[in-house]
């Protein structure tokens, strides 16, 4: 199938055929059409997999043909929302929708926080067929009278697993509700948890459920290593490894935002130019980072999940795991970063032993065991347990004792790794 065969105006065509694009991916050919026939559509597809086009060329296609036919916005409205989690993920479908949609009468806006709200309020004066918004900053604007939903058409909510991680659900709701009933939904998710069905099922109608990957699946070409390392030699492996191979590019994933700073101090004086990227960064320090590490003025990015979700870099051709995620679907979008566009890629994940049980369940979750080696200088002093196929996750138990007649014989220890 090409993008000629999908029933899509010449205008939007035209500007698919300028971005070198002619084939749809897997995502695009199922959800176009679904979408044109105005159906409502759930569909598992991770960042990658060339969903945001999935999405914004039959928008574009269904808003544009609506303008024909008279249906113009006015003052304060929309036709389409789109919810998305982060203001990266939400910049780059802005993007998206201005490249693909350069040669329509459509207007479009981008609204997220962190930045001031005056701008955005004047932006949705002459009203917006395409609005792309964070929810806290949506529900900042509505409360503010700067924009009303009687018009509206279709709703898109991406990366919804995220939203509901990140704590959105209340505000999503709070949004539903505010919205005409009769409209059209599409619901984009990494994975269908019991949530999302649970969301999915209260929002949409009859939808058609469109899944492009086997559920959980890691990209095959990305090659996989472990290297086991105790939790304090981890920043200089890291630093060991960046120099050797001279990698000119990497993405390291940290837990935490305290984590993520901290080590790029370490970075930085070790003489590797590196920036981070979380929650606590304003939007112009985080686009300045993303800007710089994709230009090469920064060899490393340094990023928490939540940060890092909807960045689209191409040819990204390391992630490093500094620790490892506590829910193993993470894993799966870190390292979905490296390998695009049939490039090949390297993940590596530094371990140490406190981290058993997040190890077990990434390995239960791809249905394969990470291979290990043991780098040079950095053999761990408190060893990595060995995983099998079927290890199940270590639990915190009480230590049982042998019976003793003193005065200690009733005392209890209970280790628990943090």
């Amino acid at each position: 199938m090409q993008f000629t065969d999908l029933p899509l105006s010449a205008d939007i065509l035209k500007a698919v055929a300028e971005k070198g694009y002619t084939t749809p991916s897997p995502i695009q050919q199922q959800a176009i059409p679904a979408v044109l026939a105005g159906r409502d559509l759930m569909a598992a597809a991770q960042t990658g997999t060339g969903k945001t086009a999935g999405f914004t060329l039959p928008l574009l296609q269904l808003l544009a043909e609506g303008r024909t036919q008279g249906r113009k916005v006015q003052a304060n409205q929309v036709r389409a929302l789109i919810l998305t989690p982060t203001r990266e993920l939400a910049a780059q479908i802005a993007e998206n929708v201005a490249l693909y949609g350069k040669y329509l009468p459509l207007r479009s806006t981008l609204v997220f926080g962190g930045v001031k709200i005056n701008p955005q309020m004047m932006a949705l004066r002459k009203g917006v067929d395409i609005l792309i918004a964070t929810p806290g900053r949506l529900m900042d604007l509505y409360q503010q009278n700067a924009v009303r939903f009687n018009q509206l058409e279709v709703l898109v909510l991406d990366e919804a697993d995220r939203m509901l991680d990140m704590g959105f659900i209340r505000d999503i709701k709070k949004i539903l509700a505010l919205l005409p009933p009769k409209r059209q939904n599409l619901l984009f998710s990494a994975t269908f948890s019991n949530e999302i069905r649970t969301l999915a099922k209260g929002l949409l109608n009859d939808p058609l459920e469109v899944t492009v990957t086997p559920p959980n699946s890691t990209v095959e070409r990305i090659e996989q290593w472990l290297y086991p390392v105790d939790k304090s030699q981890k920043a200089a492996l890291l630093i060991q490894q960046i120099n050797e191979h001279k990698w000119q590019q990497v993405l390291v994933f940290t837990k935490t935002k305290h984590g993520a700073n901290k080590l790029t101090l370490q970075l930085e004086k070790a003489g590797i130019t590196a920036m981070a990227i979380h929650g606590n960064k304003s939007q112009n320090a985080r686009t300045k980072a993303l800007a710089e590490f994709k230009a090469g003025g920064v060899r490393v990015l340094v990023a928490t999940d939540i940060a890092a979700r909807g960045l689209d870099i191409q040819q990204l051709p390391q992630v490093v795991n500094f620790e490892l995620p506590n829910v193993p679907e993470d894993y799966v979008h870190r390292i979905g970063r490296t390998g695009r566009a049939g490039a090949a890629g390297l993940a590596v994940s530094l371990v140490c032993a406190e981290e058993l049980k997040e190890l077990v369940g990434i390995e239960r979750l791809i249905k394969q065991l990470l291979p290990r080696q043991v780098i040079a200088g950095f053999t761990p002093q408190q060893p990595l347990p060995v995983t099998t196929a079927n290890s199940k996750a270590p639990r915190a138990v009480a230590a049982k004792r042998p019976q003793a007649r003193d005065h200690r014989a009733g005392q209890r220890s209970v280790s628990q790794k943090h």
